[in-house]
Parts: structure tokens; sequence; C-alpha cells
């Protein structure tokens, strides 16, 4: 039922395993990147964890792969103003590594949009 993963489909899984988990177990580490016009921020962090779980999981079964992959773009195309927000708020600060990490992730999101997308087509 399961067909092998690509290499850009175990980076996306490995992504969302990863930061899904650390969605729900620590939801507080992404409270400073909710933009304020984002309502229940707490509910949304933790949906959002579940979501990229759930998107996982379904990347890596042969049936519903499809489905995960165009789930999984749309969820890191819904995240980005998050990430646009992280990268404002680190050009405001002098904390050199931040910025650095904050602004690196928005040109990241094209690549693992197409990496979703792949992962789908597979």
């Amino acid at each position: 039922m399961t067909a092998p993963l690509r290499r850009d489909a175990k980076i996306v899984v490995g992504a969302f395993l990863v930061s899904g988990t650390v969605h729900l177990v620590k939801p507080e580490v992404y409270e400073p990147l909710m933009p304020s016009w984002v309502p229940a921020h707490r509910e949304v962090i933790v949906g959002s964890g579940i979501a990229e779980l759930l998107c996982a999981a379904g990347l890596m079964l042969r049936p519903t792969r499809q489905l995960a992959g165009l789930a999984s773009a749309a969820l890191l195309v819904g995240v980005f103003p998050g990430n646009v927000k992280m990268a404002v708020d680190a050009s405001r600060t002098s904390n050199r590594p931040f910025k650095a990490a904050a602004l690196a992730r928005l040109p990241l999101q094209l690549p693992m949009i197409r990496a979703a997308l792949r992962a789908g087509r597979a």
C-alpha cells in the first residue's frame, strides 16, 4: 500500500512531523509568529500542527498521497504570512542569527511547496 517516497517528499514529511509535534507540545513557540489579524492564536497553532501531522501521514500512504500533496502545499501557502511576520519582526532586532534564519525561511517556502506538489504526484 505504500510506495517509496522521493527525497524531497521525505523532507516535507520530516519537516511536518517535527513542526507539527512542536505545534502540539510547545504551541507558545509559534505565538510570536501569529499576525494580529488571525483570531484564536492558540487554536490556530494547534490546528495547524494537527494539519501538518495529517499531511505527513497522508504523504506516506499511496492512496492519500495526491490529496496530501495538495493539502501540504495549501498549508505551506497558508502559513506564509506568519513567516513574513517573523522576517519583519526579526529585521527590527539586533539578533543577527534570528534575522538570517527568518529571512532564509521566506525563499525556502517555494521549494517546499514544489516538493509537496511533486510528492502528491509520485
